[in-house]
């Protein structure tokens, strides 16, 4: 998901965190059965074509190779071939109430982008622009904690305890910075509020990776995007009153305190994930809860594919960060480090910075209103994003968003570096922002968070999550803190065509090591890709 923390100015700098490099030999295909003869039927003749497709790309694609071997999702379709489940508006509420998580985050994204000034000189800091930057910093710095912590605290928990647990932060947060009436205070409820968030960027995407049925997962996911981006429409939206009322930002802050209310007591009526409650043994309950949401056919399909996932991978309640040091976590881990660091580089934030000004050019003197149409642009993309997910793929869409992309940014370097007139320039510099924006909300943006939960197992997605954000925060704050420097030294024009080259190469990246999970349920995807998935016989079970 993208981040517009970038409005702001950051300060303090952060290590950077080397992602191991990626051989070409990822994700080779296993020789996978399981311990029940209709599954090994079921999974016999694909393991064949698998074998042979690992020999010839880095990835074996596993809807490809599904679709050419005949044989149909485990979970998605049932016995006549059909969808078995009951579509998607059974979990549509519990995902939906997940998502105001990520609404939180976006509004927390804006709230600070107006009236930071105002609060700078209630609270004695004005014109300092490191302490600035460090009322900005330290939410980041806080995500970061939240991120590494997420994946113990859901494996102890599971999903829906942690998100009422998390509210916490969020609320007091949100009402310590609302009520400040020093730099500490201000610190400490950023800090806090970025505690939250950060375990919840992390914690969405699992919750709806796991309740949402296999055909709707992809569209489902998209909800993080689309909440963020209300989120940010909102606190911009919100903002305005702030230029007439110095003190206006104390009230935006204390209602970012409603969302998370709201969250904890949504969380008291959802449902906790069918795999979560079947690797703490609540069987019962996760029998329940697929019957309600993906329909009674579904039922003894799933239970038998958590049971033969969750026998394969240990009955350790929590997994440890060493074992992402093993194949296949290593493997997933990287490549989830390494879809955040080319989506932060490819310079989605650095590009919404910037995007107030190129609007300056052509009349729009009021950033509040110039970053209300990006807000709207990037919504609209995720709108897209919505509809395309399930139906053109995770992969076909990254490599898509990342090539228009590339076009946008070479659009706009050549509108900046040799336009045929100022007027031309100008149109041009505004086209290459909006279709920029677009294009990273209908892939770049959502697909990232998405697959990498998908490609995870079940044992360790949290832990991989987490890194993977971890990663993500880090860059974020990167970006923010070099950007303007870099522009000082280099020109927009040439950091723009570095962000263009950056996101060709994440489209190649895209290309080659990314496996197509759309239409596959998470426990076949993860037999799929795990070559250390161990065999078990009918008679041993």
């Amino acid at each position: 998901m993208g981040v517009a923390t970038v409005l702001y100015h950051l300060a303090n700098p952060v290590p950077a965190i080397l992602v191991p490099s990626l051989s070409p030999g990822f994700f080779t295909a296993p020789p996978c059965t399981d311990r029940t003869i209709r599954l090994q039927l079921r999974l016999r003749f694909r393991q064949k074509k698998l074998q042979v497709s690992a020999a010839k790309k880095p990835f074996p694609d596993v809807q490809t190779e599904n679709q050419e071997s005949g044989d149909s999702s485990l979970l998605s379709r049932g016995e006549d071939g059909k969808s078995a489940g009951v579509g998607w508006l059974p979990s549509f509420p519990h995902v939906l109430v997940a998502s105001m998580s990520n609404f939180l985050f976006g509004y927390h994204i804006g709230v600070m982008n107006g009236p930071i000034v105002s609060i700078a000189r209630e609270l004695g800091f004005e014109g300092n622009a490191i302490l600035e930057g460090l009322v900005v910093s330290i939410f980041i710095a806080g995500a970061f904690i939240g991120s590494i912590s997420c994946g113990s605290i859901v494996d102890r928990l599971g999903c829906r305890r942690t998100f009422q647990i998390d509210t916490i932060p969020l609320v007091l947060g949100a009402i310590i910075s609302a009520q400040a009436h020093s730099l500490d205070e201000i610190l400490l409820g950023r800090f806090l509020v970025g505690l939250g968030i950060g375990v919840n960027t992390v914690l969405v995407p699992i919750y709806i990776s796991e309740v949402a049925p296999t055909r709707y997962r992809g569209s489902l996911g998209t909800l993080c995007q689309i909440g963020t981006c209300l989120g940010i429409i909102t606190s911009l939206s919100l903002a305005i009153p702030s230029q007439d009322d110095p003190h206006w930002w104390r009230t935006m802050l204390y209602i970012a305190s409603v969302p998370g209310v709201v969250l904890s007591l949504g969380m008291q009526y959802a449902v906790d994930s069918p795999r979560w409650l079947c690797k703490v043994g609540r069987l019962d309950d996760a029998k329940a809860v697929i019957r309600n949401l993906w329909g009674s056919s579904e039922v003894d399909r799933a239970i038998e594919e958590f049971q033969s996932v969750i026998k394969n991978d240990g009955t350790d309640l929590e997994s440890k960060w060493s074992e992402l040091l093993e194949e296949p976590h290593f493997r997933v881990a990287c490549i989830g480090g390494a879809l955040f660091v080319l989506q932060q580089f490819a310079g989605i934030n650095g590009v919404l910075y910037f995007s107030s000004l190129t609007f300056q050019d052509v009349g729009i003197t009021s950033d509040a209103l110039a970053s209300l149409l990006i807000g709207l642009t990037n919504f609209g993309g995720a709108l897209c994003a919505l509809y395309l997910m399930d139906k053109q793929g995770r992969k076909t869409l990254l490599i898509g968003s990342y090539m228009g992309m590339a076009i946008s940014m070479f659009l706009a370097v050549y509108a900046i570096n040799f336009p045929p007139d100022e007027e031309i320039g100008h149109t041009l510099s505004i086209l290459g922002t909006v279709l920029y924006i677009f294009t990273f909300a209908i892939g770049a943006g959502p697909a990232t968070g998405l697959i990498i939960p998908e490609l995870s197992s079940n044992r360790t997605r949290g832990k991989i999550m987490g890194f993977s954000f971890s990663v993500h925060w880090v860059c974020n704050f990167l970006v923010g803190l070099f950007f303007l420097e870099i522009v000082k030294k280099f020109g927009v024009g040439t950091v723009y065509a570095g962000f263009g080259g950056v996101s060709l190469l994440s489209a190649i990246f895209a290309y080659y090591y990314i496996v197509e999970t759309k239409g596959r349920s998470l426990e076949e995807i993860e037999i799929s890709l795990n070559a250390n998935f161990k065999v078990r016989d009918n008679d041993d079970s």
